[in-house]
């Protein structure tokens, strides 16, 4: 346990493309640039706006907003349907633009990824990181578009790094040692810190800790003891002062979909058509990562918004004694517990869970039954993989297709 801050020099940057979605666009579009632009996953009024341009912000548009309502303060704002291959496109080229400073480099989503230097060659780290920062910004301009921007933070760990790059939007670029860390925190609020939203601001506030130099100054064993009760608080005590905790790799738990129903009178067969669409979409994301599954989820969420609001929502679950991975048993499974569903749905839900590494098949008496289903789940995969999810599909989701494409990938950048 380290009492004092980290002396260290900063050799951790964290990239945020500035709102990346809404960014692309207006590179994408020149007609676009300057003015307000909300990035929506339908082009409809009562869509809820995903990402906005820093014009619209400006204008006081908010992520959430329906668009109906946010026309109303911006009557200039251009709504946009997302467009998922160009903000994969501009991933991937910010990718190679930071494997090109270390070996060590982090996506955390689609538009925000972490370089960390400390193992860096000395020709590299000597540079100087707020001078290759700098230069990652034109490079920026120069090989994906005049109009993309980014926030650069530097310092000795990844939260710091993070809570640097957050400091002055757009453009900036922030560097957070131990020699102003008590100075940086002397002009944020609690909420303010990655990681503390109103439920772990009303823990701290409740023994007393109202700032985050409050925060940096209690110790880690009241952390501990009265507010997150558990190793939570040593690690927040580290990673306040600058030490390292959050470098580490964990395996995915579940892989899943949700999607809000494109109608209200559809028919328990169109839903089940979508379910489909959905189980495919899970099987090849859960096999794109060499897993399979022992359990699946399915859920809904009904209009009835009547009473109790926890009566609209529905789940069924089930665990199988033995893994499964391909698109037709995730199906199976799924509308096997679908049938129980209520009626009114408004949007369905499904994940698998328990999952696990997949390992050549022992030998069974359904072993030849499991490897040509392992033959043909390949090969729809191999080309899927080539020429797009969903080229090759059952005939049943055909019709659902152009209403379930791939929206925003926020989050996780494992599918990417």
């Amino acid at each position: 346990m380290q009492i004092n801050t980290n002396p260290a020099q900063p050799l951790i940057m964290h990239i945020d493309l500035n709102s990346c979605f809404a960014t692309v666009e207006q590179q994408a579009r020149v007609r676009l640039r300057g003015r307000p632009v909300a990035v929506v996953n339908r082009r409809t009024d009562q869509t809820m706006i995903v990402t906005c341009s820093y014009e619209a912000k400006a204008a006081g548009v908010k992520l959430g907003m329906k668009l109906r309502d946010a026309r109303r303060l911006c009557p200039r704002l251009v709504g946009v349907e997302s467009d998922p291959p160009k903000y994969r496109y501009v991933y991937h080229r910010l990718l190679d633009v930071m494997n090109d400073y270390s070996a060590h480099v982090t996506m955390k989503s689609i538009d925000e990824g972490v370089i960390d230097f400390t193992q860096a060659p000395k020709s590299i780290v000597g540079r100087g990181l707020e001078n290759i920062g700098m230069e990652i910004k034109r490079r920026l301009r120069n090989e994906i578009g005049c109009a993309m921007r980014c926030n650069v933070g530097i310092a000795t760990n990844r939260f710091l790094a993070k809570t640097a790059a957050s400091l002055h939007k757009p453009d900036g670029l922030d560097v957070i040692t131990h020699e102003n860390l008590r100075a940086v925190y002397a002009g944020l609020k609690l909420t303010d810190l990655t990681g503390i939203a109103e439920r772990n601001e009303q823990r701290l506030n409740s023994v007393g800790i109202m700032t985050p130099l409050d925060f940096l100054d209690t110790s880690a064993h009241v952390l501990h003891s009265m507010v997150f009760g558990s190793i939570n608080g040593e690690q927040w005590h580290q990673r306040l002062r600058g030490w390292e905790v959050d470098d580490v790799s964990t395996m995915t738990k579940r892989v899943g979909r949700q999607f809000v129903l494109d109608g209200f009178n559809l028919s328990f067969d169109e839903i089940l058509q979508r379910l489909h669409h959905l189980c495919e979409s899970v099987g090849w994301r859960m096999r794109k990562q060499g897993l399979s599954a022992r359990g699946i989820y399915v859920g809904t969420r009904t209009f009835n918004m009547k009473g109790d609001r926890r009566k609209n929502y529905w789940h069924a679950t089930k665990v199988t004694q033995t893994p499964f991975f391909s698109n037709e048993t995730i199906y199976s499974l799924a509308s096997s517990l679908f049938v129980n569903a209520p009626p009114n749905i408004r949007d369905i839900n499904i994940h698998v869970y328990l999952l696990q590494r997949e390992e050549p098949s022992q030998t069974s008496l359904f072993a030849d039954q499991i490897a040509r289903e392992r033959s043909v789940t390949d090969a729809v995969d191999d080309i899927n993989a080539r020429y797009g999810e969903h080229t090759v599909h059952a005939a049943d989701t055909l019709l659902s297709g152009p209403v379930l494409n791939t929206k925003i990938p926020f989050g996780s950048t494992r599918y990417l």
